[in-house]
């Protein structure tokens, strides 16, 4: 099943969950904030995204500001951004929808019914 990670707070997660269940799509709901995705998804989402660290990272954050992401960045290791991602879901670009097959990272229509056509 797919899950989404959203924040309530979030109007591009609620135009992401309203097209899922437009499309009768069965996906479990999972606060963001409160239970960040796993080591584990955070890696296939990047593996996904072309190893580019940068894209899980929410960069219009509060967080990535605050914690001075932009300079921080470039500098850490891969395994450094994972484990800090995994420990703090408002630095995740959100929504983040993961399944086996399927890895969608922000919501951009077109990508997601593309991504859900078959």
């Amino acid at each position: 099943m797919l899950k989404f990670y959203h924040y309530s707070g979030c109007s591009t997660c609620r135009r992401a969950s309203a097209f899922l269940k437009k499309r009768g799509i069965p996906f479990k709901e999972l606060d963001i904030i409160e239970c960040p995705p796993s080591k584990t998804e955070l890696k296939a989402m990047l593996k996904a995204n072309n190893g580019e660290i940068r894209r899980l990272f929410n960069t219009s954050g509060e967080q990535y500001r605050a914690l001075n992401m932009k300079e921080r960045l470039p500098e850490l290791s891969q395994v450094e951004a994972i484990e800090l991602l995994s420990h703090n879901g408002k630095l995740i670009r959100r929504p983040f929808a993961i399944d086996r097959s399927l890895s969608l990272l922000g919501f951009k229509e077109s990508d997601w019914k593309k991504a859900f056509s078959s």
